[in-house]
């Protein structure tokens, strides 16, 4: 393979099952340069493996337990704080002996945390309501999650010496949170939008501690925005559905603003508009990381000559040079997690398979 630029590959981090040594093996296995292999996750080994668990037992000074509801902020760390503590600093350790008993080394690293919207709108205060309605709250999550950060990055380093990190940032919650239509927990209200203004520089701050905290490159992944064709029932949820994507629009603007280096999301569901936009932030040197292999429990991922001509199609449409293709970083569509994992293993192999095509096609 020439060594001009390439495109490359990940996952999205979220793997199947229960054993990370085995998860470890595959991530770092199949993505060598100059692809990214990821610190995985586990969440199949239940309460404090989950998204919102994982990344809550990284706040400093903030510890979380679980109540029927979900994670609560409380005064003082108990067991459900320290399970998730002690998931995350298993999974540190086994991706350490991975590498060193395998000599799988990797040049680079990719760790990924809930970011500190979708956070606040899954974490109860102390009385039970969303910590998402309390601006306080919000800035406090944020700011807490920067600093648990420093040290996060300082034990990956410790396990994967001279490794360049690169920074997840999920945040599948933020149009719901723009467009005001995230429920109370009463279920009879939704909580009052956060403005456009606010997550702009929540994200634009969060960016830049995580460049302070040893993170090489940073990348926020939304989730797929959702066409009203595809709702369902009264016309009050096509409003509904039709506020949270003219949101979805705005949070992509927002991110793209916040000085990240690349924008992860699904391509399922984007119209001319959305590529539209990304065709702007590959111009000015973001790169995308495109969501392109379903991820489908009993079915096989389509060829990879399907999956190219998905993203072909309207890369070429917009009139973007096939040259700048190596600003694409090909991943699933959602993590791995509900899949088995053979077909897991498909997935990611997919994925290969379609940045290998792409890059040829960049060479011809």
């Amino acid at each position: 393979m020439s060594s001009s630029p390439q495109v490359g590959a990940t996952s999205l981090g979220p793997w199947p099952g229960t054993d990370p040594v085995e998860a470890a093996k595959v991530s770092l296995g199949l993505f060598t340069a100059p692809h990214l292999p990821s610190l995985v996750d586990l969440p199949a080994r239940g309460i404090g493996s989950d998204a919102i668990g994982r990344t809550a037992g990284m706040l400093v000074e903030l510890p979380v337990d679980v109540q029927p509801y979900g994670w609560r902020f409380v005064d003082r760390p108990g067991n459900d704080h320290r399970r998730a503590v002690s998931a995350l600093s298993t999974d540190i350790n086994v991706l350490a002996d991975v590498a060193g008993a395998e000599g799988l080394a990797p040049a680079a690293l990719k760790l990924h945390i809930t970011g500190p919207l979708t956070l606040a709108a899954a974490i109860h205060l102390h009385y039970g309501e969303r910590a998402l309605r309390d601006y306080g709250a919000r800035r406090d999550i944020a700011q807490s999650l920067a600093a648990g950060l420093a040290t996060h990055v300082a034990k990956v380093q410790a396990a994967v010496p001279g490794a360049a990190l690169t920074l997840q940032i999920d945040e599948p919650e933020a149009a719901r949170a723009l467009a005001g239509t995230i429920p109370t927990v009463s279920g009879y209200r939704t909580l009052r939008s956060v403005s456009a203004s606010e997550l702009r520089q929540t994200w634009a701050d969060f960016v830049a501690a995580a460049r302070s905290a040893g993170f090489a490159h940073v990348a926020i992944n939304l989730a797929a925005p959702l066409m009203l064709e595809q709702v369902s029932g009264p016309e009050s949820d096509r409003e509904e559905r039709a506020v949270e994507l003219t949101a979805w629009r705005k949070a992509l603007e927002l991110a793209l603003e916040s000085g990240i280096d690349a924008i992860a999301l699904p391509l399922n569901n984007l119209d001319t508009g959305h590529w539209e936009q990304l065709a702007g932030a590959v111009e000015s040197g973001v790169g995308v990381w495109a969501g392109t292999v379903p991820v489908r429990t009993g079915q096989l991922p389509p060829s990879y000559s399907a999956l190219v001509e998905r993203i072909m199609r309207p890369w070429q449409g917009l009139g973007l040079p096939v040259l700048m293709l190596d600003r694409l970083r090909i991943t699933p569509e959602t993590g791995l997690a509900a899949v088995s994992p053979q077909e897991a293993r498909a997935i990611l192999a997919r994925t290969l398979e379609v940045a290998a095509a792409l890059t040829d096609l960049r060479h011809a």
